[in-house]
């Protein structure tokens, strides 16, 4: 499973690329908005951040003309910019002609397997479907991943799921095993994959022995 990072915060993306394991980020408006960066500067330097791995950066408007506007400035801000479009008819209108054009789309705020299917028809890159928001009205958000993702197989589109609204480590286990290819995480969710009180407790025991038998290096 490839990890994106679900942020705005230039140290998050720092802190988690020391650990040399993410192999993106997403953005969205209201992340943006908790930063003092302008949309344009703050996508530029995540984007020399991270060089050429996926950035991905969101359209603001809703009509299919306007949304292909603003997609086409967002890609030129970088190569690796990936353009963030709300899955509605006139998102995928837009969507459409930029699959054309060779320019990379997320198609976002996916909830159901029908939407999944529109959006891979349209040219998605990416289809974000928000697991903890489903989850929040009753269903079962990993769940309607997998069927998403069993879609994208079955009728061989190259879209890739994309697991979102990611609230806990469970959630990330339980869209592995479902095969999803991506996920995307806040730096909290993506911090807790690597604890465990477990091993916490033994790693001290280990340097205390190793202490007393001077094994220590």
């Amino acid at each position: 499973m490839n990890f994106f990072l679900d942020t705005a915060h230039i140290d998050e993306i720092k802190k988690a690329q020391k650990w040399n394991l993410i192999d993106g980020v997403t953005t969205n408006p209201s992340l943006v908005a908790q930063t003092n960066y302008s949309h344009k500067e703050l996508i530029l330097e995540i984007c020399n951040l991270l060089k050429d791995k996926p950035v991905s950066a969101e359209v603001l408007s809703v009509s299919s003309e306007k949304i292909y506007k603003e997609a086409k400035e967002l890609a030129k801000i970088h190569p690796s910019v990936v353009v963030k479009i709300p899955l509605i008819a006139e998102g995928l209108k837009a969507v459409k002609k930029l699959h054309a054009e060779n320019i990379a789309t997320n198609v976002t705020l996916c909830f159901s397997p029908n939407q999944a299917l529109l959006a891979a028809k349209a040219g998605a890159t990416y289809i974000s479907v928000f697991v903890g928001r489903l989850d929040d009205i009753g269903h079962e958000g990993c769940e309607i991943a997998s069927q998403c993702h069993k879609l994208m197989k079955e009728y061989q589109y190259k879209s890739q799921i994309l697991g979102a609204s990611i609230r806990h480590s469970k959630h990330i286990f339980t869209l592995a095993q479902a095969g999803i290819p991506i996920s995307t995480l806040p730096f909290k969710v993506f911090n807790q994959l690597i604890q465990h009180p477990l091993t916490d407790i033994g790693l001290k025991k280990f340097l205390e022995d190793a202490k007393k038998s001077k094994h220590l290096p």
